[in-house]
C-alpha cells in the first residue's frame, strides 16, 4: 500500500461535528455511521495487519519515519527495512548527524532518495529546535521541512493519539465508495464533501485504530481498480458494494529517456553510485556506458541534464574532475 503525502485535514473548533449536515444538499447518508464504526473497528480487533511500527504506543520517532517510507513503498518492503534503518538512526539525535551519502545509502530498496535527506534534515530541526523530540502540535509539526498535510495529521493520530482525521488516498476512496453510490472505480466523492464526512465518520478517542482500519480495508478488500467485495467487511453497509466497473486511469505522461521515465534512471544512477567506496568517483563515460552498452546520439546530453538535476537536489557531488560525480558526503 502506498500512501502518498498529498492532502489531508486536521479538525478545528469550526469543524466539529454538525449533527451529520454540511449543507441543504449533503448526499450523503450518515445515519449509518455507528454501525460503519462497529463494522470497522469490530474486524480490525480480529484481523489488524501487524506491522513494526503499530504498537500501542509508538515511539513519535518511529511513526515519522514509518510515514515517510511508506508514502511511496510497499508495506512489505517497509517491514523488512525499518528496522535496520532504526539500528542504524535510532533517533533524531543520531539522524541527525548522518551526511547525505550515508543516509542514501541507508535508503537503499525503499526509491525516491529525496525523502531520505527531507526526513534528516526535518531531524536536524527537530534536534536543533525541539531539543530532539517530536513536537506534538500541529503548527509545530507543520513548521518542519519535508512535513506534509497528510503527514502532520498520521503523527498526531497514530503518535499522538489526537482526534484528528487523517486522509491518504486509500481513506479517501474507501469512504467515497462507502457513502455515494459511485458506478466505476475510478470515481472519488469531492474534496469539499470527503472532508465533512471525514470529520463526521471517525469515532472520537479512537483516531489512530480507526484510521488504521481504515487504511487496511482499503488495502486489502476496497482495491483502487478491482474490490472485492464478497470478502469486504463493510459491504452491507456500502453504497457501491459490487455495482463498481472497472476503469482504468488515464496514463499521466513523464519525462523520459529510451522509455522509461527520469525518476527511473534517477534510482538507477543512485544505485551504481551507492556500490562505490566512499572515497571514489565514477566518470560520466563509464556511468553512460554502464546505463546504455549501446549508445545513442542523445545519451549524452540527456545523462548531463540528468546528473544536473540529481546535483542539484543534493544526491551527488561533481568530483574535481567535471566528468566524475559521487554521492554528496
Amino acid at each position: 500500500m502506498k500512501r502518498p503525502d498529498d492532502t489531508s485535514y486536521i479538525e478545528t473548533a469550526a469543524t466539529r461535528k454538525t449533527g451529520g449536515k454540511a449543507g441543504p444538499d449533503l448526499p450523503v447518508d450518515l445515519t449509518t455511521v455507528e454501525r460503519v464504526q462497529a463494522m470497522v473497528l469490530g474486524w480490525y480487533a480480529a484481523h489488524a495487519r501487524r506491522f513494526v511500527w503499530r504498537v500501542p504506543n509508538p515511539d513519535p520517532y518511529v511513526v515519522l519515519v514509518s510515514e515517510t517510507m511508506l508514502q511511496q513503498t510497499q508495506t512489505a518492503r517497509i517491514q523488512e527495512k525499518l528496522p535496520l534503518f532504526l539500528r542504524q538512526y535510532p533517533d533524531f539525535s543520531a539522524l541527525a548527524a548522518a551526511d547525505n551519502a550515508t543516509i542514501i545509502r541507508a535508503w537503499q530498496g525503499m526509491g525516491y532518495n529525496n525523502r531520505a535527506l527531507r526526513l534528516r534534515d526535518c531531524a536536524r530541526a527537530v534536534v536543533e529546535r525541539f531539543g530532539g523530540l517530536l513536537p506534538d502540535t500541529a503548527d509545530d509539526l507543520r513548521s518542519l521541512p519535508g512535513l506534509g498535510p497528510y503527514t502532520v495529521s498520521a503523527v498526531l493520530s497514530f503518535a499522538f493519539h489526537r482526534d484528528v482525521v487523517v486522509l491518504d488516498v486509500n481513506i479517501r476512496r474507501l469512504y467515497s465508495r462507502l457513502f455515494l453510490q459511485l458506478t466505476t472505480t475510478l470515481e472519488v466523492m469531492p474534496e469539499s464533501l470527503l472532508l465533512h464526512v471525514a470529520g463526521e465518520v471517525y469515532p472520537r478517542g479512537r483516531s489512530s485504530e480507526w484510521h488504521q482500519a481504515c487504511m487496511d480495508i482499503a488495502a486489502q478488500y476496497c482495491t483502487a481498480r478491482a474490490p472485492r467485495c464478497l470478502f469486504c467487511p463493510v459491504t452491507k453497509a456500502c453504497r457501491s458494494a459490487f455495482r463498481l466497473a472497472e476503469a482504468i486511469p488515464p496514463r499521466v505522461s513523464e519525462p523520459s529517456h529510451r522509455g522509461k521515465p527520469n525518476r527511473i534512471w534517477r534510482g538507477r544512477i543512485v544505485e551504481l553510485l551507492r556500490g562505490l567506496p566512499s572515497d571514489q568517483t565514477m566518470g560520466l563515460t563509464e556511468l553512460k556506458t554502464l546505463l546504455f552498452p549501446t549508445e545513442e546520439e542523445t545519451d549524452g546530453p540527456w545523462l548531463e541534464r540528468i546528473v544536473t538535476a540529481l546535483e542539484r537536489d543534493g544526491l551527488i557531488d561533481r568530483g574535481q574532475a567535471v566528468d566524475s560525480i559521487r554521492l554528496r558526503s
